[in-house]
């Protein structure tokens, strides 16, 4: 028989056990004057040559967590710290807006972007998108790769764009689902699946991927990354970090990485 007093000590070590698995996604390094951002992560090389910008320009190097972007929402609601989230769709935000998680009065909408049919960069593989063209043949016995479809927004783009087009339900059972949209990214460019649906930064990111085809904006909502400063960050770095996002020094790295730039540069 359970005891009151054993309950509650299975209790505190699965509360504890959680805690631990939510600051597993944080880096080690939070020091206080250091701003903490959680990104999306498909964001990763253009934020990294940012961050090295923002440190040449005199400021501590922000600590930079990757990941998608629904993972990230779920732990800052379950209380990982950050100052700084960056989604890869507007769903997240609003998610975290809603239970007045962000101060909503720094949110901007930051970036576009665009999704992409990718294979192998020695595939011989080729399409045209258009609606009802044969997704299922061109994957054949294979995998197509995506990041999680009902959750991460790199997968929910990619799955809408296919019911768009009709398409979805002959692949369907075919789909090999990422906890990312990098982790689909990686799952073509290592052989294991010959053909994958990412943003198209993602696929100018890694040679060992090149473009079959990019979708049709119409066929999706739009692709916009929005930022905030989190409703509990004390660090004063975090909105000027923010800001610098959206500086004249920023735009081009955000460029050569494939986004556009939304905001006017400060």
């Amino acid at each position: 028989m359970l005891t009151r007093r054993g309950f509650g000590i299975r209790f505190a070590a699965a509360v504890g056990g959680m805690v631990a698995m939510l600051l597993t996604a944080v880096p080690a390094s939070q020091a206080a004057d250091n701003v903490v951002v959680f990104a999306a992560a498909s964001l990763k090389n253009a934020l990294d040559a940012i961050n090295g910008a923002w440190k040449a320009d005199g400021h501590e190097p922000a600590t930079i967590s990757y990941a998608a972007s629904s993972a990230l929402a779920k732990q800052i609601e379950g209380g990982a710290p950050a100052d700084v989230f960056i989604s890869a769709d507007l769903d997240w935000m609003k998610y975290l807006a809603d239970k007045k998680l962000t101060k909503t009065d720094t949110e901007v909408q930051l970036l576009g972007n665009r999704i992409v049919l990718i294979t192998g960069k020695d595939s011989s593989a080729a399409t045209t998108i258009e609606p009802n063209f044969d997704l299922a043949k061109l994957v054949g016995d294979g995998k197509l790769a995506m990041a999680d479809v009902k959750a991460v927004p790199a997968g929910k783009y990619g799955k809408a764009a296919l019911e768009k087009l009709g398409v979805w339900s002959s692949v369907e059972n075919k789909v090999a689902q990422a906890e990312n949209v990098r982790a689909a990214l990686k799952l073509v460019a290592t052989g294991e699946a010959p053909l994958g649906i990412v943003y198209q930064t993602d696929a100018a990111a890694d040679p060992e991927v090149k473009i079959i085809a990019t979708f049709p904006q119409e066929t999706h909502a739009p692709i916009i990354y929005p930022a905030a400063v989190l409703a509990d960050s004390k660090n004063e770095d975090a909105a000027k970090f923010l800001d610098y996002l959206k500086s004249a020094k920023a735009k081009p790295l955000f460029e050569e990485q494939g986004f556009t730039v939304l905001v006017p540069a400060n």
